[in-house]
């Protein structure tokens, strides 16, 4: 079989596994957040935190209450790598540093999990399981809660009432992402990867000394990882590594977990709105986007040009052979078009068009099918850019889900848009402005600027994933890293939360002659035209400055 054939089943084959998880995976969201009852579990959990589940809260509440979670995340997470090693279980590891401490504590909340240290020679299992793994489920949770905050703006009425923020963190991890991460962590633990608690061990005579591993609850870790678009990875090699990623079937489920929240969530947000069809609509734009993608790197990997290429089928540098191109360039882009971040291939090695479509992935703002909830939140705050552009076009007042689209509900739409690209841009040119960057880029030129550009564009739009010829692990980069990931997941959520208040508070408005159809094919054209057009004018710049002028020159 070629690797061309390859890469398109393994492509169909997800295709069709998406297909079928879709349905019932997306009904079922919608009844665990809609659901007014509460298991006993979760009334315990309630009861030790002090919250009451069935408080509604408006959107200064809901912010609020996200924002007071994510500082004591961040708070524990920092102050448990700091004193790693007075914990037992630390496996001789010492405390973190203290720029690192914070960089890592900022990525994990932040659902972001960029690393810039090597798990397996930093971390101990208190910090993995306890600290790192913990807010895998958390940072996930958050997104999802604030997307179900948003769909509630569009479906409720005449109040400012958007739900209750601790009922649908503790509903998203225990009745969504810990079962399925349980039944994921089992099909890996059968696939080969490692699920246990040793320490550090040597594994084999080479010339020079022995080789030395630690085991680690791994497979847990990885179900997780990918299940809430998080990314962060046992090993330093993340999803190349054996130890967490096996074998092609592995790698084809791992990218299944990324991908089946993201998507299922366009059915939950159609059935909570009460119109299924809106939600196929979302579903066929971020679907358009992925799709092709997938295609373009797929075609940009196999068919670069050169004799080296030709004797290995394609660009196969920095991929693991058990994997090929095509599984590689499947994962790649399933990882940057969401903000999972994880990588089971170096992408500083794939072409400069190739990586050119890994950042611009990203720089659509995490979509497309973009982070658990994060993704459907970005796309229905790009659907009401979309749908008020198309009412100055044609001279009215724009509606979306039976809401008038004014000043009060495009402000923090624009906001939203433009606060990513802000962060960005202008770290990005006060990194490339200090006289001491040389000493991190192991490139210079246009590939060197990619390197810096790639880092804070994953950073802002919570990632995670690198380009690994960056030296990150620096004083400047881990706290302004640090900062751009704070800043990038939670100003974002402010604008949500306030546009999802406004739209609650409205009195719904009847469907006219007149009224835009956003359920259907065209409306869908519209919304993947608006996204292009918007991340290219923001970003065609830089990216002509990076990837595209490397992709000429080679």
């Amino acid at each position: 079989m070629s690797p061309v054939l390859a890469g398109v089943l393994q492509l169909l084959a997800l295709v069709v596994a998406l297909a079928l998880a879709y349905r019932p995976l997306g009904d079922h969201m919608a009844r665990v957040y809609s659901s007014p009852d509460h298991l006993r579990a979760e009334k315990w959990i309630y009861r030790a935190v002090g919250a009451n589940p069935t408080a509604q809260m408006r959107w200064p509440a809901y912010l609020r209450s996200v924002l007071a979670l994510s500082a004591v995340s961040v708070l524990f997470l920092y102050l448990l790598q700091r004193l790693q090693g007075s914990l037992p279980g630390s496996l001789g590891f010492s405390s973190i540093d203290p720029d690192q401490a914070f960089n890592t504590a900022a990525s994990f909340v932040t659902n972001t999990n960029w690393q810039s240290y090597a798990g397996e020679q930093a971390m101990g299992h208190v910090v993995q399981t306890g600290g790192l793994a913990v807010q895998n489920f958390l940072s996930a949770a958050v997104g999802m809660a604030v997307a179900v905050a948003l769909v509630r703006g569009f479906a409720r009425s005449r109040t400012g009432e958007l739900g209750n923020f601790w009922s649908d963190l503790v509903r998203g991890t225990v009745r969504i992402l810990l079962p399925m991460a349980v039944l994921g962590a089992i099909v890996l633990v059968a696939c080969g990867a490692v699920q246990n608690f040793a320490g550090i061990h040597p594994v084999g005579q080479f010339t020079g000394g022995t080789q030395q591993w630690n085991g680690g609850a791994v497979a847990s870790q990885e179900a997780i990882k990918e299940l809430g678009t998080n990314g962060g990875g046992y090993f330093n090699a993340n999803s190349a590594h054996p130890f967490e990623n096996p074998t092609p079937f592995s790698n084809l489920f791992q990218i299944f977990l990324i991908l089946v929240i993201p998507f299922s969530l366009t059915r939950t947000f159609g059935r909570m709105a009460g119109n299924l069809r809106q939600g196929y609509a979302i579903l066929a734009a971020m679907a358009v986007i992925w799709l092709s993608f997938t295609a373009l790197m797929m075609w940009t990997e196999f068919h670069h040009g050169g004799p080296a290429f030709d004797l290995a089928g394609g660009a196969m540098e920095g991929k693991e052979t058990r994997f090929g191109i095509g599984g590689s360039a499947v994962f790649a882009v399933a990882t940057t078009l969401t903000s999972t971040g994880a990588v089971n291939s170096f992408l500083s090695s794939y072409t400069g068009f190739g990586g050119g479509i890994t950042l611009l992935g990203m720089q659509l703002g995490e979509i497309a099918p973009g982070g658990a909830g994060s993704g459907l939140y970005g796309m229905l705050i790009t659907a009401v850019v979309a749908v008020f552009i198309a009412g100055l076009m044609v001279g009215r007042t724009p509606e979306y889900l039976g809401k008038k689209l004014g000043v009060r509900e495009i402000k923090p739409a624009a906001c939203y848009i433009l606060v990513t690209p802000a962060l960005v841009l202008s770290f990005t040119a006060a990194a490339m402005a200090l006289d001491t960057l040389a000493h991190s880029m192991t490139n210079s030129g246009a590939h060197g600027f990619s390197e810096i550009l790639y880092a804070y564009t994953s950073g802002a739009n919570n990632n995670g994933s690198a380009f690994a010829g960056l030296g990150a692990d620096t004083q400047w980069f881990n706290t302004t890293l640090g900062i751009v990931m704070l800043l990038g997941r939670f100003l974002p959520m402010v604008f949500v939360l306030a546009l999802a208040g406004s739209l609650a508070g409205q009195r719904p408005v009847p469907e006219t002659s007149g009224t835009l159809r956003t359920d259907k094919p065209l409306f869908s054209g519209l919304l993947v035209g608006t996204i292009m057009i918007i991340t290219g004018l923001t970003y065609f710049p830089a990216l002509a400055l990076g990837p595209l002028a490397e992709g000429l020159a080679s």
